[in-house]
């Protein structure tokens, strides 16, 4: 699920992902470097977030001496918050449709593939 502000995806699985790792980490430079993408990619993320929603996701300080740092804000947090739980109910969702499409799948997958019908995650 992709949240749209004008024609900029506000908010998606990426971003949401970026904001764990800001959490997880204090800093955006660090975030960005464990999903391996730049700090100047992960800056503009979290500038793309801040500017979608009627307050800032992530507060940032700058470096320098006495280092720097970014934490989600309350408002960043109940925004991911939400965000999880609608990703979580739509998943529920396309499982549930997914499954009608078993009995128009052949009988026999090809060798060395899963039966399952994949999920978006996979």
């Amino acid at each position: 699920m992709r949240l749209l502000y004008g024609t900029e995806i506000a908010f998606g699985p990426g971003k949401a992902e970026l904001l764990e790792a800001i959490e997880q980490t204090g800093s955006i430079s660090a975030a960005g470097r464990s999903m391996d993408m730049s700090y100047r990619r992960a800056w503009l993320l979290v500038d793309t977030m801040n500017r979608s929603f009627r307050e800032p996701v992530v507060d940032a300080s700058r470096g320098g001496r006495h280092g720097g740092g970014a934490h989600l804000t309350p408002f960043g947090k109940e925004v991911l918050e939400r965000y999880r739980e609608v990703q979580g109910a739509l998943q529920q969702v396309a499982d549930t449709y997914l499954r009608l499409f078993r009995p128009c799948m052949a009988t026999t997958p090809p060798i060395g593939e899963s039966t399952e019908v994949p999920t978006p995650d996979s």
